[in-house]
């Protein structure tokens, strides 16, 4: 079987990756980074943008602002780039420099939170900013990701059917936890296809979205410091918490085998290596994980040794034998 798994009519909805090569585990991978944005996070771009634009919202003197981690921010500097419109990002100190960049090419403004709030982490202060800039001047239009049916419903669409018309008999399928916009799309849609396929939540340590206690987390993109609105618990079947020290070291081993993929997809595969091992053993299983981007972003982060080994300490990157649940 060959490790890439790609169909004759290939777009970039239909790239999975055999990880049995790489991690001698029954996991497909499904690619979302090859597309203009480099993220997933195309989709809900472009969803919630049409939306706003259905609705009359947005009009030449707008100013579409969102607060992001990074992905969501290149995707909509790409898409305000292309229409004409300003576009403000508000994001932290986690974010990519790169991410910054890019955005900032594409004409962006992007203003960097440098102090998180006491309670809700970089997340809350990040929407507080947001919810002054929105005050203090109505040419402000914020998309919303945390809030937005859109996000969500993007993924019901597009991303969720294809994985079922790729996987037939698919039995589980693992989802990073971030804004839960992918989450609650692909849960739903399975829900309501009433095919019995086992959704699974991989969230980080240090998140608050499925109730855990808040810690800092260092690695953008899944995680929250505040719970997603967007959230609906009835719809998961079960929840997996990473420490992000289980996402280096995966992501490490993934790269080690030729496949240089984004932290949160080192936090989604961990994840769903251990739930397998706990409850799947040696059973026959068709699984797939969603992997929401590339590493290209993260070679001055989760790829550089110096920043790894300064917050995880120096045996982060002794790979040894993967943590199995």
């Amino acid at each position: 079987m060959p490790v890439i798994s790609v169909p004759e009519d290939f777009h970039t909805d239909d790239l999975y990756v055999d990880l049995r090569s790489v991690l001698d585990v029954p996991l497909y991978l499904k690619c979302e980074g090859f597309n203009f944005a480099g993220s997933i996070k195309l989709k809900a771009a472009r969803s919630m943008i049409a939306d706003a634009e259905r609705e009359g919202l947005l009009t030449p003197d707008s100013v579409i602002v969102e607060s992001s981690s990074g992905n969501l921010g290149v995707a909509l500097s790409m898409i305000a780039a292309s229409r004409g419109y300003q576009f403000l990002c508000v994001t932290d100190t986690r974010c990519n420099l790169n991410t910054r960049r890019l955005m900032e090419a594409m004409g962006a403004r992007v203003h960097t939170i440098t102090e998180p709030d006491p309670e809700a982490g970089f997340l809350g202060a990040r929407l507080d900013h947001v919810r002054q800039l929105c005050a203090s001047d109505n040419r402000h239009l914020w998309l919303n990701q945390y809030a937005n049916p859109c996000n969500w419903q993007a993924h019901y669409r597009s991303t969720a059917p294809s994985i079922a018309e790729r996987f037939p008999e698919l039995d589980v399928l693992f989802v990073g936890a971030g804004t839960t916009g992918t989450l609650m799309g692909c849960a739903r849609y399975f829900k309501d296809s009433g095919r019995p396929v086992t959704v699974v939540a991989v969230d980080s340590v240090g998140s608050v979205t499925f109730g855990g206690p808040p810690a800092p987390r260092m690695i953008p993109g899944l995680g929250s410091g505040v719970r997603p609105p967007l959230l609906d618990r009835s719809f998961v079947d079960d929840v997996v918490l990473v420490p992000e020290i289980d996402t280096i070291r995966v992501a490490h081993r993934l790269a080690a085998g030729g496949f240089l993929f984004g932290g949160s997809t080192g936090t989604v595969v961990s994840g769903a290596l251990g739930w397998l091992a706990e409850h799947r053993g040696g059973g026959r299983c068709t699984a797939v994980a969603i992997s929401p981007d590339l590493g290209e972003r993260y070679l001055d982060s989760i790829y550089q040794s110096n920043w790894v080994s300064d917050i995880y300490g120096a045996h982060a990157l002794e790979l040894g034998p993967l943590r199995m649940g």
